[in-house]
């Protein structure tokens, strides 16, 4: 090979090398502008980080809000999100433990592994509500730990905001400070239409609920929960534990609510029986939601008691 050839061929090269390097350059800043990336297993804790991170993160939820996140699979599609995350939000408490942990063994992303800090466990953040499958029989899961659908009380929301914007500040310390801005601002939001909804509804309200999971109603509005549909928590509701809420209910007045992905002859039953008007609600905002996703859901819970 000639000297000319040999020369014009490493003229070339180094030309490809420039292009590549110019190329990388320019990416840069769109890789930084990008912030973090978080995985939330939940809509309500998608709906935060979006709030919280605004143009500075990209937020996935993995659980689809119309499904009981105590039972999914670890599917391929969560591992791979998972294994491009700098951040995992989970609840916590035992519920997503059917299903979380081996989508993490599977996605092999050290950086969410447990007790990193790009592993945000909510459940650690707050006091949780005494589980009722801790007493009496037990079936299905078992929440030792505290009830875990905290999902229902802006309160304790307003409590992880703060702490997730804290927590997301120290992956990102150049964001550090609009997070927690936004963090508290979110806090303040979910405590001002707390306390205004709670205004509008009737005193002493008296609910009949599905499962535990909107337990935590009782901790800001003005009701009481008086029973529940399931005999033992996991068990479908069966037509001897039906009629014995109706003896010890009848003659009172009363709600009953249930998530929209629970079947609702049993609610239905006490409706006919009963009197008392029965509404499937959501327990989380749609996937895609910011706050006011959350808010909104809020809104929903309240609108169904009897209004001042």
């Amino acid at each position: 090979m000639s000297w000319r050839k040999t020369r014009i061929r490493i003229t070339r090269t180094l030309a490809t090398l420039a292009s590549v390097v110019f190329l990388a350059l320019l990416l840069l800043p769109s890789q930084a502008a990008a912030g973090l990336n978080i995985v939330a297993t939940t809509s309500t804790l998608g709906a935060l980080a979006r709030e919280i991170g605004g143009d500075e993160a990209e937020v996935r939820v993995l659980a689809p809000p119309d499904r009981d996140a105590h039972y999914l699979d670890a599917r391929p599609s969560f591992m791979a999100a998972l294994r491009r995350a700098d951040m995992l939000l989970e609840i916590g408490a035992g519920l997503e433990e059917g299903w979380l942990p081996a989508a993490q063994r599977g996605a092999n992303n050290r950086a969410i592994n447990s007790g990193q800090p790009g592993h945000f466990r909510s459940a650690d953040m707050i006091e949780l509500r005494r589980s009722i499958t801790l007493d009496g029989p037990n079936m299905g899961h078992v929440h030792e730990e505290g009830n875990p659908h905290f999902n229902a009380d802006p309160l304790r929301m307003a409590q992880i905001a703060t702490a997730l914007g804290e927590r997301m500040g120290q992956l990102s310390p150049d964001h550090a400070a609009a997070f927690m801005e936004r963090a508290e601002r979110a806090a303040d939001r979910l405590r001002n239409h707390a306390e205004t909804l709670a205004e509008k509804v009737a005193p002493d309200q008296r609910i009949v609920v599905y499962h535990e999971d909107l337990d935590y109603l009782e901790e800001w509005l003005p009701v009481e929960i008086v029973g529940y549909l399931e005999p033992a928590p996991g068990i479908p509701p069966t037509a001897r534990h039906l009629r014995s809420l109706v003896s010890d209910l009848e003659g009172t007045e009363g709600t009953i609510l249930y998530a929209e992905f629970q079947p609702p002859r049993g609610a239905e039953f006490l409706e006919r029986n009963l009197g008392w008007s029965s509404h499937a609600v959501p327990l989380d905002p749609p996937a895609d939601s910011s706050l006011d996703g959350y808010l909104d859901l809020m809104t929903t819970w309240a609108q169904t008691l009897p209004q001042r």
